[in-house]
């Protein structure tokens, strides 16, 4: 593919208004559509609820309010007094961005508690969650850091570094 010529494309901060709005009625959507599946199944095809799928439930439910409230949060848009849009808030669909991260989680919770109606052990999928974070952690800090290579000499003159040699030798 050859390189694009010119400026790259940016987005208006009116259009990502509306596309964070769309994208957060959609992960809304989904939150409610994989909780009314698993109350529906749960409610008819198990006699009792037990102790430890009201916890996971309670769970679940604790990641979705929490991720989708900060994906909100992050894309609160603030207009001026005659509402003139000042900021459009952070891109939700921005590539690399924490937004994205967030999105992981509510689609790996949503997976885990539909998956859960076929067996419980469903629920080890959140594993991959902290294994998802500690894995950047230590992509994008740990190793860089630990495996970082010590600075290089500076090409020294052969006289500088005779020079040297003696100095260090009267000391």
């Amino acid at each position: 593919m050859a390189p694009q010529k010119g400026k790259q494309a940016t987005k208006g901060q009116k259009q990502i208004v509306e596309e964070n709005t769309a994208t957060l009625n959609f992960y809304r959507n989904m939150v409610f559509v994989a909780n009314g599946i698993y109350l529906t199944v749960t409610c008819v095809a198990f006699d009792s609820f037990s102790v430890q799928m009201i916890l996971l439930f309670l769970f679940s439910a604790a990641a979705y309010i929490g991720s989708f409230q900060f994906m909100a949060y992050m894309a609160r848009p603030n207009y001026a007094d005659s509402g003139q849009l000042l900021d459009s808030g952070v891109d939700l669909n921005m590539e690399g961005g924490i937004a994205e991260h967030v999105k992981d989680l509510i689609i790996l919770t949503t997976g885990c508690q539909l998956l859960s109606l076929i067996s419980n052990y469903f629920w080890l999928l959140w594993l991959l969650a902290p294994a998802r974070g500690f894995w950047l952690l230590w992509v994008s800090i740990l190793s860089p850091w630990f495996f970082q290579q010590p600075p290089a000499m500076q090409d020294v003159d052969e006289k500088k570094q005779r020079k040297l040699e003696r100095r260090m030798k009267r000391h």
